[in-house]
């Protein structure tokens, strides 16, 4: 698995490039093909960065990251 910075996930906000990833737990996924994160933006949380802590917040639990890709790890 390919391993990221924090700073390489931050470019991948939907607004710097056109993927759009969001960590959880050490993984990084891609969610660019999600209509619940257009222009890297779901509800109060922002892409390219770790939510691993706004989870708690969420209205649905660690799950749903099951559904969506896991691309990298970060470091």
């Amino acid at each position: 698995m390919t391993e990221y910075t924090r700073s390489q996930l931050a470019l991948r906000n939907g607004q710097d490039r056109d993927e759009i990833w969001v960590a959880y737990q050490g993984k990084i996924f891609d969610v660019t093909q999600s209509r619940l994160w257009r222009n890297g933006k779901h509800y109060e949380h922002w892409a390219g960065q770790d939510l691993t802590d706004e989870l708690v917040d969420a209205p649905h639990t660690e799950k749903v990251f099951e559904r969506m890709t896991q691309i990298g790890i970060l470091v």
